[in-house]
């Protein structure tokens, strides 16, 4: 697991210089939700709210996320990615697949059906499965 979680983290940076792993998740998170508040991903992800201002500050600064007003309520900002937010979060998907396609092309396919079966099971292990 910790060998997953090291390349995976290596490849986000490749990817793009200023994509680090949580960076990668975090757009990932307010592509699928349409937007939210740094606060509502601080408590997803369950990270300090220091952790997740410094890498929204960094994704704004990279001109992949921007502030929006929330239209019920003014006082909110909501966070959404920008065109070139949404433009570099394909760009690593693609990459990511076109890796994982690679490493698994000369896997048989039991192995292939086995492994995904691994994941489901492992994913929705206490702890592993997304509350959302």
């Amino acid at each position: 697991m910790t060998i997953f979680a090291r390349r995976a983290r290596a490849s986000a940076g490749r990817m793009h210089p200023e994509l680090s792993l949580v960076s990668y998740t975090l757009l990932g998170h307010l592509e699928e939700r349409g937007g939210c508040r740094a606060t509502d991903l601080a408590a997803h992800y369950a990270l300090d709210k220091s952790t997740v201002s410094r890498q929204v500050a960094a994704l704004e600064r990279a001109g992949l996320i921007e502030r929006r007003l929330d239209p019920e309520d003014h006082r909110v900002q909501v966070l959404h990615l920008t065109d070139a937010g949404r433009e570099i979060l394909a760009q690593v998907t693609r990459s990511r697949r076109a890796a994982f396609r690679e490493r698994l092309a000369d896997w048989p396919e039991e192995d292939l059906v086995r492994f995904a079966a691994y994941l489901e099971r492992y994913n929705a292990g206490p702890g592993g499965a997304d509350p959302d």
